[in-house]
């Protein structure tokens, strides 16, 4: 019997969720994102907006829910609509 090597992993996310419901001020889920160990930068995920932290950034980009809907269908379908 051959063992299977198992693929390393890239990437990892870690995610700390303040307070459970969403809809409430001052609620966000925020996932830390690694590749290879080394930090990428911080999502935060809210009610109105997400805001992107880079890896050493002190500063958040906030990005608006319409504005991400329309960014990520450029990058996955390269819809300019």
């Amino acid at each position: 019997m051959v063992a299977k090597k198992q693929a390393e992993r890239k990437h990892e996310v870690r995610a700390q969720l303040q307070n459970v419901e969403l809809v409430k001020a001052k609620s966000s889920l925020r996932l830390e994102i690694f590749a290879k160990k080394e930090k990428l930068g911080e999502l935060e995920v809210g009610r109105g907006a997400i805001y992107w932290y880079g890896a050493n950034r002190q500063k958040s980009k906030r990005i608006n829910w319409s504005t991400f809907a329309r960014m990520m269908d450029e990058l996955a379908y390269g819809d300019k609509a």
